[in-house]
């Protein structure tokens, strides 16, 4: 559902079926599949009812690892050379493929 979603084409379409229309089957699960996504946490990537026992979710059903990404490392660094106040709104630091 999520590349169909992307593409925003009909899940029977993706999976080589049906002529590119909607039908009720294609509509009920791009409704199920955007309120699945509306569910996700934005910061951690799980949904409440992982965690909630009585929704059969696991309240250690996750443990917390650390990663480190040179790409994150490089745009916090460059972020703390952007000034406060007025100069620095809407400086946003983005990476940009490095050609030679």
């Amino acid at each position: 559902m999520e590349l169909a979603d992307r593409y925003g084409i009909p899940h029977s379409q993706l999976m080589g079926a049906g002529g590119g229309r909607w039908t009720a089957l294609d509509r009920a699960k791009a409704l199920a599949y955007t309120a699945f996504v509306r569910q996700v946490c934005d910061g951690c990537g799980t949904r409440p009812q992982e965690w909630d026992e009585q929704a059969g979710g696991d309240r250690f059903a996750y443990i917390a690892a650390t990663h480190r990404c040179p790409g994150c490392e490089l745009i916090a660094a460059e972020q703390e050379q952007v000034p406060d106040g007025a100069d620095g709104r809407g400086v946003r630091i983005g990476l940009t493929p490095r050609t030679e």
